[in-house]
């Protein structure tokens, strides 16, 4: 058995706000485990808490009436899930599913909606990441419109890597096929190809990336789209208003630690 830490401010956005703010939130944040295959939010869900997650990907699918689905984008520690919240929808347009296990902490509606009126940094993070993830929405549609299947698959295993500690994956090709919204057949052709070479190594659901800067040279310009507006509107680590961790709450013993295999 391991224990790992999670710390709330192992969210991007949390990260980034200013020691009065996040004292205001920190009593209200809970952690959450985030299995695999999870289903946080069903298409027209009303909605009662964002999640902010520490480690793990959620995927944000939209199905279609006959139960296809295709990914519309991805969400790790660089954002949060339910950000309609804030926006005046109060249901969730789309399907939010766990892709990589993981933990995030949960905020309930109303303490969200509160701090965002207040206008204060919150506010202008969550609205730079609701562009950010415009962006991301906008650029996987081109992408599964005009690139090949190879191009989509580097652009999925590169923005999933961006979100995950280490350089492994844990998906099934059948999966895949149903993010990218494509026949199963074309993702095995796809991985061969990246396998052969010798870009990743794929056993089992098991994908290992090997040579990340030959994916980010094989891949299309839709990763650096995405890439380069989350790192123009999000900043990393700590904020330039956010004091050193000396002077911000211990997390509580419910909050602090998880333990996991």
């Amino acid at each position: 058995m391991t224990i790992s830490l999670h710390l709330p401010r192992q969210n991007r956005v949390l990260a980034a706000l200013p020691v009065v703010e996040y004292e205001r939130l920190h009593p209200h944040l809970e952690l959450v485990p985030m299995p695999l295959g999870d289903v946080l939010y069903e298409c027209g869900d009303s909605l009662r808490h964002a999640y902010f997650p520490t480690n793990g990907i959620v995927s944000q699918l939209y199905v279609m009436e006959n139960g296809a689905s295709a990914e519309i984008a991805v969400i790790g520690n660089d954002g949060v899930i339910g950000v309609t919240l804030v926006m005046g929808g109060g249901t969730m347009p789309n399907r939010a599913v766990v892709q990589s296990a993981g933990y995030a902490y949960r905020l309930r509606e109303h303490i969200l909606q509160q701090e965002f009126n207040r206008s204060g940094v919150l506010r202008r993070l969550l609205l730079n990441y609701t562009q950010s993830l415009f962006t991301q929405t906008a650029q996987t549609a081109a992408c599964n419109r005009h690139h090949s299947v190879d191009q989509q698959l580097c652009r999925w295993l590169l923005l999933s890597l961006d979100l995950l500690p280490g350089n492994e994956l844990l998906m099934t090709q059948e999966l895949i096929a149903n993010m990218l919204g494509v026949r199963r057949e074309g993702v095995t052709e796809a991985a061969g190809k990246l396998q052969r070479a010798r870009l990743i190594h794929y056993s089992r659901g098991h994908i290992t990336v090997l040579n990340r800067p030959g994916l980010e040279a094989r891949v299309c310009e839709c990763y650096q789209v995405v890439k380069s507006e989350f790192d123009r509107l999000l900043p990393r680590g700590l904020s330039t208003h956010t004091v050193d961790s000396g002077r911000l709450p211990p997390p509580s013993p419910t909050h602090s630690a998880a333990v996991y295999n």
